[in-house]
């Protein structure tokens, strides 16, 4: 489902719960008539909720959400969750109110327990296997590659990403990376009623902060990788890691696959408290599974991925990059560790002739057999620009050109290298806006632009506020044997300017300028 679809996959036939066992399971104090109150789900947000929800009221950055419980009321809440402070402003809905001393906190076991999933799974279901993924980069790709191979498995498989939610060939677009955890267990609850046996999950450092996926315990964890990004939200690059540290725990995760071509990744195996099995993709570095790049081309990248006990598969993925290699042979792991014979993984995709899989965004090429290469991709990090740069250059003759921006009201640490590394991978430069939100495109530009200069004081930079100017000036710059880069935008369909967020594709624009430009029929 796509356009006008819902934004949520929920349990088609939910099983009812008692209120009244709500308050005892969790000993919670209650307001109001709870006897005959029977709940069918959660909701954080009362333009959401449907009939039978429990709302949940928390703190917000300029309003306590149970100041709207009235609101939840009139659209079917049955009863409200939520602090001391939120029990006053909900008093007057007219709802039973339960009161926890943070209800955040407390939405992942109360969710898990209302949908019968993660840690309050009944006995009588069988479970589907949960795969994690947590990284700065990579982390929607091996969800995908995941989904993939399962399908290719012939296992039905489901998955939540930055991207969307899917199950089976349905699908619905994301707000958030990961979840909040009342949608996240609807949404395991949906999979279950389905025959869904396996699902990925992309877990970002806010999921774990902000209680996103509690109430689950992954079988395996999976790790990418490390580098700057997110500093809005967390102090240091330490803080950051340790936000990112929790999924490697008992009550997070029974096993876990750790890429190890990092520092980072190196600290983690030895920080982590559930048994790991490593990944390297780089010479020289020791690991339980080694992955060569055996061919690249600008539509696919060849591997060969070894293990222990003289174990190997060659296969390939069709994407463009050694990091989509590397986030392969992750999601092979991750499936060989949860249980799946590396031989039928092999002879699954010798079938089929490589992993099968589609990655909205992520390095996704736009053009057809003429012209440029051009590829939109949804990196805005420094890493990102790196190695997505990289992999454009080894298969491009000619010159490259890169297009981007920097997000608004984010992250501004990561604008001067964003602007460095771009000068120094590509041979011409488009600065343009992404996502301003209520900061001065201007000066956002400004400083990507001086990151660049002092990098490279002589790179070709052209400034054009646009993105779809912006992309159009680039692509007149391109000729046969050259490569454009769009970075940022990947998947998403909006450009958001002032709390307004504008409707724009940037793989539908990129493919109309391609057919002004007489590339694409």
């Amino acid at each position: 489902m796509t356009g006008s679809a819902p934004t949520a996959l929920r349990p088609q036939h939910p099983s009812p719960r008692a209120l009244t066992g709500l308050v005892e399971q969790f000993q919670l104090d209650a307001q109001g008539e709870l006897a005959g109150v029977e709940i069918t789900g959660a909701s954080l947000s009362s333009s959401n909720v449907q009939p039978g929800d429990l709302y949940v009221g928390v703190p917000g950055r300029n309003a306590h959400g149970a100041s709207f419980a009235a609101q939840a009321a009139e659209r079917g809440a049955v009863a409200v969750l939520t602090d001391e402070a939120g029990a006053s402003l909900a008093a007057d809905s007219g709802l039973p109110i339960v009161v926890t001393p943070d209800a955040r906190a407390a939405l992942g076991e109360v969710a898990a327990w209302i949908h019968r999933t993660g840690v309050h799974a009944s006995d009588d279901d069988e479970q589907a296997t949960l795969f994690a993924v947590t990284g700065t980069n990579g982390k929607t790709s091996v969800v995908y590659l995941l989904y993939g191979i399962l399908r290719q498995l012939g296992i039905g498989a489901g998955l939540t990403s930055t991207a969307e939610r899917r199950i089976g060939d349905e699908a619905v677009t994301s707000s958030l990376t990961t979840p909040e955890a009342s949608e996240l267990h609807a949404l395991l609850a949906r999979m279950r009623e389905v025959g869904v046996r396996a699902v990925g999950v992309e877990v970002s450092a806010q999921a774990l902060s902000r209680h996103r996926v509690d109430g689950l315990v992954f079988d395996v964890a999976g790790f990418t990788n490390l580098s700057h990004d997110h500093l809005d939200d967390y102090a240091s690059m330490d803080e950051y890691y340790r936000a990112k540290l929790e999924l490697f725990q008992p009550d997070r995760a029974h096993r876990a696959v750790v890429t190890v071509d990092s520092d980072w990744g190196s600290r983690l195996v030895a920080d982590s408290r559930v048994p790991v099995t490593t990944l390297s993709t780089e010479p020289g570095i020791r690991a339980d599974w080694t992955l060569v790049i055996d061919e690249e081309s600008a539509t696919s990248t060849s591997f060969t991925l070894s293990g222990p006990d003289g174990r190997s598969i060659a296969t390939s993925v069709p994407l463009l990059g050694r990091y989509m290699a590397a986030n392969a042979g992750l999601a092979i792991v991750m499936l060989v560790e949860s249980g799946v014979d590396l031989d039928v993984i092999s002879h699954a995709l010798a079938r089929d002739g490589g992993i099968d899989a589609y990655i909205p965004g992520r390095a996704e090429r736009i053009s057809g057999d003429r012209g440029p290469l051009v590829f939109i991709d949804y990196g805005h990090s420094p890493d990102a620009f790196l190695q997505t740069l990289d992999a454009i250059r080894r298969v491009t003759p000619g010159r490259l050109v890169m297009v981007f921006g920097a997000d608004g009201d984010r992250d501004t640490t990561k604008r001067d290298d964003m602007g460095a590394i771009a000068a120094r991978g590509a041979d011409v430069v488009v600065i343009t806006d992404f996502h301003p939100r209520f900061e001065d495109p201007a000066l956002i530009r400004r400083s990507l632009i001086e990151g660049a200069q002092r990098a490279v004081p002589d790179r070709e930079i052209i400034e054009i506020a646009d993105p779809r100017e912006a992309f159009r000036a680039a692509l007149a710059l391109a000729h046969e044997g050259d490569a454009v880069l769009y970075a940022g935008p990947g998947h998403e369909d909006y450009h958001e300017v002032a709390g307004v967020k504008i409707p724009y594709s940037a793989r539908d624009d990129a493919r109309q300028a391609l057919r002004e430009a007489g590339w694409l029929e």
